[in-house]
């Protein structure tokens, strides 16, 4: 799991190996570091299982009607194979939907709902913002309609829109996907850079695993992580607070990853029953109290039952951003008796550590080191204290890279995750390297990794949807929906 540690005038370090992706369930053979390299060599993860299911993904749209045979075009060209334009070391050629993914890319027959080409088109008498969530509101129930005739809905906003897709207590993108869930679509977004966006292979690879996971495809999972063990759970919390000053209340949302290879994911939006005391506080460190992450956690484990035939996980990990406070902790081992192993894992993004990766400058030359040009290996992770560790999810990863090294995004001095677990014993490299991880299952995107691991990410953004939106039901919902 980590090379031994290097000398150094600092506290010690490890270096994590990136952890490897798989895109077979049944050959240990069809593995890579890299999402993309992995796709195009081996195809997804879900070919075998998804081909069975269907031939093909149907597309319907909704958009101006102006743009109608742009939206048309824009899925012609998932079809065809390009080269790289940019980030050439890491982006493959993109081969083609249809090559990549073993399933045909087609337009969903009478599932296309064309909107006017203004906003003040649109019925109603009340503002633009109303009036385009009323749109968006019957054109998917139009779409439910004939539900069984396509798999993944593009909805077009033209920019020329902008004043009405986002407002202080209105975005469209969020109210769309709070939609989709109360209809079970699943929806793309485009605006109208992605008609003239000029690196299409780059937009080929991030549109075309969108499609294909938001039609229930799965591209890739983790390869079994080294010393993790086995029946291994891990839950993200994020919090949104909604409701006025006078009762105002936290609504938990739950990122499942169910098992130790990223997948079987579920978001649980849970409605937390005691108001919070001290609103200041709360949206400083968000916290629940006792009885609501008792109930929060019991309703994960039960999901986690319904997966796994009434089995208990053998070891939880509780992932959130913010302290647990001792409370919250009491309520996660109320709800979890039966599990041998819980851990209550804070994940800081904001650290104000930096590291400098320091190489050999020669063998007569003082001093002795300078600084590289890249930065420090993404996995480095200097252990704090008996309880906290920092550990570089963004850094320099050549394993990747077909000419060596590589900087995801190009700038900056990378800032590392600060773990500090809470409850819980063991390796703390054991924890690193799940957080490493599951930085590298988001497939909404075609990077290596994610600035935080993905219990967190989905976590974020079904909590970012409930404060847009505050009438969104408290129930499970596929992570899909959101995306």
């Amino acid at each position: 799991m980590t090379s031994s540690s290097q000398a150094s005038m600092f506290p010690p370090f490890a270096l994590l190996d990136e952890p490897l992706l798989t895109f077979s369930p049944s050959d240990p053979k069809q593995v890579d570091v890299h999402p993309l390299r992995g796709l195009a060599n081996f195809g997804p993860y879900s070919k075998g299982s998804f081909g069975g299911y269907t031939s093909e993904i149907r597309i319907a749209t909704v958009g101006p009607e102006s743009a109608f045979r742009r939206r048309g075009a824009l899925m012609t060209d998932l079809r065809k194979s390009y080269p790289p334009s940019d980030r050439a070391e890491y982006v493959p050629n993109y081969p083609g939907f249809e090559a990549l993914f073993q399933v045909k890319l087609v337009s969903a027959l009478g599932a296309h709902i064309k909107w006017p080409e203004s906003l003040g088109e649109l019925p109603g008498d009340d503002d633009a913002q109303t009036r385009l969530f009323q749109a968006m509101d019957t054109a998917l129930r139009r779409l439910e309609t004939v539900r069984n005739d396509f798999d993944v809905v593009l909805v077009h906003f033209p920019d020329s829109w902008a004043p009405a897709t986002r407002g202080r207590f209105f975005d469209a993108h969020d109210a769309l996907k709070a939609l989709g869930a109360k209809y079970n679509i699943p929806t793309q977004v485009l605006n109208d850079r992605v008609f003239t966006f000029k690196h299409k292979a780059s937009l080929a690879w991030r549109l075309a695993t969108a499609l294909y996971v938001k039609a229930a495809g799965t591209p890739w999972k983790l390869a079994p992580l080294n010393g993790v063990p086995a029946d291994t759970a891990y839950v993200g919390l994020a919090y949104a607070l909604r409701g006025d000053q006078r009762n105002a209340h936290f609504v938990t949302c739950c990122s499942q990853v169910f098992d130790m290879d990223g997948g079987g994911m579920q978001f649980v939006a849970f409605e937390a029953r005691d108001p919070v005391v001290d609103v200041a506080e709360a949206r400083r460190n968000p916290f629940l109290s006792r009885d609501d992450m008792r109930a929060v956690l019991a309703r994960s484990l039960e999901l986690y039952q319904g997966r796994n035939g009434g089995m208990l996980p053998k070891r939880l990990v509780i992932h959130k951003t913010t302290s647990f406070k001792q409370e919250e902790i009491d309520g996660a081992f109320d709800a979890l008796s039966g599990v041998p192993e819980i851990e209550c894992v804070e994940v800081g993004a904001a650290s104000c550590w930096r590291g400098v990766w320091l190489i050999q400058n020669g063998q007569l030359q003082q001093p002795l080191t300078r600084p590289s040009g890249y930065p420090v290996p993404r996995g480095t992770m200097v252990i704090r204290s008996g309880n906290s560790a920092l550990v570089w999810v963004a850094g320099n990863a050549p394993l990747v890279s077909s000419n060596g090294d590589y900087y995801q995004g190009k700038k900056s001095i990378p800032k590392p995750l600060q773990l500090i677990r809470h409850a819980g014993s063991g390796p703390l490299e054991l924890i690193a390297n799940e957080a490493l991880a599951l930085t590298k299952m988001d497939w909404n995107n075609d990077a290596l990794y994610d600035p935080v691991p993905v219990s967190i990410r989905y976590s974020q953004r079904l909590a970012r949807t409930i404060a847009n939106v505050p009438d969104l039901p408290g129930k499970v919902y596929p992570y899909r929906l959101f995306m």
